[in-house]
C-alpha cells in the first residue's frame, strides 16, 4: 500500500546511506523514528474501524465479563507454564 507522498525512491532521496545499514543498524533507525513518532501519539489517527472494533469488544465485555481469560492465565500460557 503506498502513502499519499511517498515513493520507493523516498529511502534513497531521504537516506542516501540506507542501504550500505545492517539489517541490525536499520532496526535501530526504525527504532528511533519510531520512538519520535511516540512522542506525540495524538499526531497519530485511530481509524475509524479500529474505534468500532474497540466498541464492539468492550459492548461483548460487558455482557459476559466472565467470559475470556485473564491476563495472568494468558501470559502463563504464552510462556508455557499452563
Amino acid at each position: 500500500m503506498a502513502l499519499p507522498g511517498y515513493t520507493t525512491a523516498m529511502k534513497a532521496t531521504v537516506l542516501p546511506a540506507y542501504q550500505q545499514l545492517s539489517t541490525s543498524e536499520k532496526l535501530l533507525l526504525v527504532e528511533e523514528i519510531w520512538d519520535e513518532i511516540a512522542q506525540n501519539p495524538d499526531d497519530l489517527p485511530v481509524p475509524a474501524w479500529h474505534k468500532a472494533e474497540l466498541d464492539r469488544r468492550y459492548q461483548a465485555y460487558q455482557q459476559n465479563p466472565q467470559e475470556g481469560s485473564s491476563w495472568t492465565e494468558v501470559k502463563a500460557r504464552l510462556l508455557g507454564r499452563k
